[in-house]
């Protein structure tokens, strides 16, 4: 099944996002948690890999045995930092014979120790021009994009990061899938200016349920999320109480999943950390339009 195929009438796209251990024992975990999100019977799993595609390979065997295991349709991250056409496709080419049906495309961020993007010479420098690359030689993937309803933090203002995501979806994207947000206002002014704009495809929410409040810092601080006030109050009550700040987490995730199915999202993915516990806490809580 392709990402065209897991949205639409009577279909609700719940979707999880891993990323690529760097060790056996880290992966034997992975596939112990997956097997525990796959009962909520999500309709495609993606896989991230490092910046500069320092784990593309990782990445692919992951995907692929996520497939093979659980006959579940998947999606493998794409950028285009480091990486020639001709690298691209041959990574692509590799991915469609182990099964992979669909690609998360995005520009990426630059390697580690460097500030700004630089394309390989011949590469890409944009995302839309990765996106019109898949769609005409691989006319069969499905093709999800990045949206940021806080705005990508190196935008120059929120009206030239819509034209940008206009430039993604106009070059072939099926999907549209948020950066992670933890106030929903945030997405559901996003979704009316994608409207507005004459996105027409699925705008999907990407959620990040918290287990460790100093972990969430980080990660908001990378991606530019802004946290509510009271939620911040709310870990930093349980600063020393890991069980504490789990709950309060799950609740958070919970109360912004119950909001956005209430609102009629096409779907939900989750950016799960390569664990189960707090996304089924959250899906456990809520009843999906399935």
């Amino acid at each position: 099944m392709t990402l065209a195929q897991a949205y639409g009438p009577g279909r609700f796209g719940l979707s999880f996002e891993l990323f690529p251990p760097k060790t056996t024992a880290g992966v034997d975990s992975l596939f112990k948690h997956v097997g525990r999100l796959v009962a909520y019977d999500p309709s495609y799993i993606t896989c991230t890999y490092g910046a500069g595609g320092t784990t593309q390979d990782r990445t692919l065997d992951v995907i692929a045995e996520v497939h093979e295991r659980y006959g579940l349709p998947v999606a493998t991250h794409l950028t285009c930092v480091g990486r020639t056409p001709s690298q691209l496709k041959e990574y692509l080419e590799s991915a469609v014979e182990r099964g992979v049906e669909n690609v998360v495309a995005l520009r990426g961020d630059p390697p580690q120790g460097e500030t700004e993007f630089r394309p390989v010479d011949g590469g890409f420098s944009y995302a839309n021009e990765l996106v019109e690359f898949v769609r005409r030689e691989f006319r069969e993937m499905g093709i999800a994009v990045g949206g940021y309803p806080e705005v990508h933090q190196q935008a120059p203002s929120a009206e030239v990061d819509l034209q940008n995501l206009k430039r993604k979806v106009d070059a072939g994207a099926d999907v549209v899938i948020t950066q992670l947000f933890y106030d929903n206002h945030d997405f559901f002014d996003f979704r009316e200016r994608c409207e507005r704009a004459g996105i027409r495809v699925p705008i999907v929410p990407g959620l990040l349920p918290v287990t460790n409040g100093g972990q969430v810092q980080r990660i908001a601080s990378l991606c530019g999320a802004k946290l509510p006030p009271q939620f911040v109050t709310d870990l930093e009550k349980y600063a020393d109480d890991p069980e504490g700040q789990f709950e309060v987490g799950v609740e958070q995730a919970t109360r912004q999943t119950a909001e956005l199915l209430s609102a009629g999202v096409p779907g939900i993915h989750f950016y799960v950390l390569n664990k189960s516990a707090a996304t089924e806490r959250v899906l456990s809580s809520v009843k999906l339009p399935r």
